[in-house]
């Protein structure tokens, strides 16, 4: 499995998500709603649902949130959603896979590929651009959580794939039938982790043109700011300096 970090990517995405902290809960909140209808609303018998509250918690989603999240799927009031997966080629010919949950299907639909048609970019059918890419979970820790040996160490003695180092920190990388396991004994032998999440995770990497990586960014940006879209993946690799200039 290729070793290409998301690190860079992730900070890069920060710095936007933290100015728009309304939208990104409201994300999460339908995605814990949709978890906890998906079977119990506890998350210690709902592996996605606990999935759904690690990734609201990473990003300071108060409590009394997700609890209202939680309840709207007890109580019934929770709207029908149904998951969706986009697939389509970006600027530079960059592979794109897009996760939306949505109540109207073809307005999604319609806006989806109505942003890859302004940005240069072309929607293609289910299966097309997801071979580039491996399903897997991914366990993030913090850089001083431990040293590389020891982080291997603990993949080892939890079952998972491998551990990806950098000096950013940690990704454990796990099957998607084993990622619950392992996401509970990292828990309980290093704590909670910074993320836990089953994602696209690219197998290699597509160098990007500055140019082209601008206009990229932003199909990127407006698909992440719809209301319907929960994630974003792409195989792309930018350059240091576009990434300095995106995040300034």
């Amino acid at each position: 499995m290729a070793g290409h970090s998301q690190f860079k990517n992730i900070m890069f995405r920060k710095g936007k998500q933290d100015k728009e902290r309304s939208k990104l809960f409201a994300k999460l909140s339908r995605e814990i709603t949709v978890a906890a209808k998906s079977g119990l609303p506890d998350p210690a018998h709902n592996p996605r649902l606990r999935t759904a509250i690690i990734a609201a918690k990473a990003e300071s989603m108060p409590k009394d949130n997700i609890e209202r999240a939680i309840q709207k799927a007890v109580g019934g009031a929770g709207e029908h959603y149904d998951e969706i997966r986009y697939e389509g080629r970006g600027p530079g010919g960059v592979a794109l896979i897009v996760e939306a949950m949505t109540d109207n299907r073809n307005r999604t639909s319609a806006d989806v590929r109505a942003a890859f048609s302004k940005y240069g970019g072309a929607m293609a059918e289910t299966g097309s651009v997801s071979f580039l890419f491996d399903h897997v979970g991914v366990i993030t820790y913090p850089a001083d959580k431990g040293g590389e040996d020891a982080m291997l160490e603990a993949a080892l003695e939890t079952g998972a794939n491998e551990c990806v180092s950098t000096p950013e920190g940690h990704e454990f990388l796990t099957g998607m039938e084993d990622f619950a396991a392992v996401r509970d004994a990292l828990e309980a032998r290093l704590g909670a982790p910074q993320s836990a999440a089953i994602v696209w995770r690219p197998q290699t990497g597509v160098a990007v043109p500055d140019e082209q990586g601008e206009t990229l960014m932003k199909l990127i940006e407006v698909l992440d700011d719809h209301d319907d879209v929960q994630n974003v993946y792409g195989n792309y690799e930018l350059s240091d300096a576009l990434i300095t200039k995106l995040a300034g």
